[in-house]
C-alpha cells in the first residue's frame, strides 16, 4: 500500500508536442532551403573535394558496436525499442559538431555520437523508410541546445553555419555574432528568448578538453517514451573510464588531435557505455519545448535501460572515412513510441532527410541504408 502511495508519477505523453502550425511548416521550408544552399557550397567553404553535412561535418571515426537492451526493466522504462530485451549490432559515428572540416583547434569541442542499431522491427517514421529495420540515435556531449522554436531557427541556423567565420575575426567578430543573434540581424530588439539562447550557445565553450570516449552524450531534446516523455543520456561506465590511458586532449599539439585518441584506445581494449532514460515527471520542471533548460537528475533521475559496447577492433588511421561519409543518421529513423517531441524537434524530420539526400547526390553516391553492420562497412567510396 505504501509502495503504491509513494510510487513516482511520470508525465504522460501529449500529442500536442508534435503539432505543427502552417507557419511552422513554412519556416521548415526556409530552414531546409538554407541547409541545401550551405551543403551545395560546403566543399568550397571547408576547401575539400566533397560535400559535407551542415552540422557534424567532420567525422572522427566509425566503430563497430553491440547494443544490448536489458531485461527486467521497470515497465515505465521498458517502452518502444526498450520493451524487447536482446543484443543488436550497431555502428557508431563520432564527430565534431561544427559545420566545417578544419583542424581541431578551429572547431571547438562540441562533439557528437550518432549510432545506428540494426534489426529493430516495427514501422519507422523516416519518410520512405517505414520498413527499415534500423533505429538511429543522435546525441551530443552537452545536455542543452541553443534554440527552442522553429521560427527562431530560421535565422539561428544561418548564424550557426557562419559561426566559424565570425569567431575567426576575434572580438569584433564575436560581438557581431552576438548582435545578430540577439536582434535577428538587426531586425528586432533583444528579447528574453534571444538572450537565453545566446547564453545557451555560450555554454558549449565550457566543454572540457578530454578524450572523446570520456564524455557523456545527450539527446538534448525530448523524445516520446511510449506512454511517457523522456530524454536520453549515454554515459561511459566507471570500469571503462579507468581503462583510458590517453585522457588529456591538447588540440594545439597537432592538426588532428581528437581522432587518434579514440582510435588508439579502441585498438587496445573494449569500451562500454550505459544507455539511460530520464523520464519527465513535471513539464514545468522538465520542459519539453525549452531545450535550453537541463533536466536536473536530482528531480528526474537517469535509469539504465541498455548497454552500448565497443569491442576492441582494428581501425584505419582515417577512422573509416568513407563509411562515416556514406552513412546517414536521423532521429526519426525510429518507432512512433520513441519519436522526437517538442516544436523545434519536428523540424529535424525534413531537415535531416533533405540534407542527406542533397549531400549524397552532390557526392555522386546512392543514398541507401545498410541492412547490416557488415554492409555498413562495405559501402562504396566517395568519387
Amino acid at each position: 500500500m505504501l509502495h503504491k502511495l509513494f510510487k513516482k508519477k511520470f508525465a504522460l505523453y501529449d500529442p500536442k508536442f508534435v503539432y505543427l502550425t502552417e507557419e511552422d511548416e513554412k519556416d521548415i521550408v526556409k530552414i531546409t532551403e538554407d541547409i541545401k544552399a550551405y551543403i551545395a557550397k560546403s566543399d568550397k567553404v571547408s576547401n575539400i573535394n566533397y560535400h559535407t553535412r551542415d552540422a557534424h561535418a567532420k567525422g572522427y571515426c566509425a566503430l563497430k558496436a553491440k547494443f544490448e537492451i536489458l531485461s527486467n526493466i521497470q515497465k515505465e522504462y521498458a517502452q518502444g525499442i526498450y520493451a524487447t530485451p536482446g543484443i543488436h549490432d550497431a555502428v557508431i559515428r563520432f564527430s565534431n559538431g561544427s559545420s566545417r572540416v578544419l583542424e581541431d583547434k578551429k572547431l571547438g569541442l562540441a562533439q557528437g555520437m550518432a549510432f545506428k542499431v540494426f534489426d529493430v522491427p516495427g514501422k519507422k517514421l523516416a519518410p520512405g523508410e517505414e520498413d527499415s529495420t534500423n533505429f538511429d540515435f543522435n546525441l551530443i556531449n552537452h545536455p542543452v541546445f541553443f534554440c527552442n522554436r522553429i521560427k527562431d531557427y530560421t535565422y539561428v541556423s544561418k548564424l550557426f553555419l557562419e559561426m566559424t567565420d565570425y569567431f575567426s575575426k576575434g572580438a569584433a567578430g564575436r560581438a557581431q555574432f552576438a548582435f545578430n543573434w540577439l536582434t535577428n540581424y538587426g531586425s528586432q530588439l533583444p528579447s528574453k528568448e534571444s538572450i537565453k539562447t545566446l547564453k545557451a550557445i555560450g555554454g558549449f565553450k565550457k566543454i572540457e578538453p578530454k578524450n572523446t570516449l570520456l564524455y557523456e552524450f545527450y539527446s538534448q531534446g525530448a523524445v516520446r517514451h511510449g506512454d511517457y516523455m523522456a530524454k536520453i543520456r549515454v554515459k561511459p561506465t566507471r570500469e571503462s573510464i579507468q581503462k583510458i590511458k590517453r585522457r588529456e586532449l591538447d588540440v594545439n599539439v597537432r592538426q588532428e588531435a581528437i581522432r587518434p585518441l579514440i582510435i588508439e584506445e579502441i585498438r587496445e581494449h573494449d569500451y562500454e557505455f550505459e544507455v539511460q532514460i530520464q523520464l519527465c515527471q513535471n513539464v514545468k520542471k522538465q520542459p519539453i519545448n525549452d531545450l535550453t533548460v537541463e533536466w536536473k537528475p536530482s528531480e528526474a533521475p537517469f535509469v539504465t535501460v541498455a548497454r552500448l559496447t565497443i569491442p576492441c577492433q582494428d581501425i584505419p588511421d582515417d577512422g573509416y572515412f568513407h563509411v562515416m561519409e556514406n552513412l546517414s543518421f536521423t532521429p526519426f529513423r525510429c518507432l512512433e513510441e520513441n519519436r522526437p517531441i517538442g516544436n523545434l524537434q519536428q523540424a529535424r524530420l525534413k531537415a535531416y532527410q533533405i540534407a542527406s539526400e542533397q549531400r549524397h547526390s552532390l557526392n555522386g553516391i546512392k543514398r541507401q541504408e545498410p541492412s547490416s553492420l557488415q554492409q555498413a562497412f562495405e559501402m562504396i567510396s566517395i568519387n
